[in-house]
């Protein structure tokens, strides 16, 4: 297996909305609209894997704040379900936060996403607050977590 990381692009907006909707089915999936809006924003970083040219990943952070020292927010991390448990999320996860450099980040996860859970904190986030029904569709909880600066 050959998987590529760079740059997601406004041409990979359909394959995310597709691969969202397989993975949030019940929790709001982003539309095409939305991955197109993240994409034009100025100060959001977003990162594609890719198998063969085929997207079978993506990931997003934002800087937030206007004058340093900034603080992050990962916006989304998505697999598709078929390349699941083979390094992929962390490989995208390892770009999102080089990005953040010594930046404080933060994330919210879905307290029953145990896989995420235990990927985050092996990068160094800890839990530090839980949103109740923060995932309006379906009712179900987030934790915030919170990687400090480096």
């Amino acid at each position: 297996m050959n998987v590529e990381y760079g740059p997601l692009t406004g041409a990979d907006a359909a394959r995310c909305a597709e691969l969202e909707a397989q993975l949030f089915d019940g929790d709001d999936p982003w539309p095409e609209r939305a991955f197109l809006a993240e994409l034009a924003a100025k100060h959001n970083y977003y990162v594609a894997a890719r198998v063969d040219d085929k997207v079978v990943g993506y990931a997003g952070i934002a800087r937030l704040g206007r004058f340093k020292p900034y603080e992050y927010e990962i916006h989304t991390v998505g697999v598709d379900p078929a390349w699941q448990g083979q390094g992929i999320g962390r490989g995208m996860l390892s770009r999102l936060l080089d990005y953040a450099g010594d930046g404080t980040v933060f994330l919210e996860v879905r307290t029953d996403n145990a896989a995420a859970i235990a990927l985050y904190e092996s990068e160094g986030f800890v839990r530090v607050g839980i949103r109740k029904r923060y995932y309006r569709v379906s009712g179900a909880d987030a934790y915030t977590m919170k990687r400090e600066r480096r």
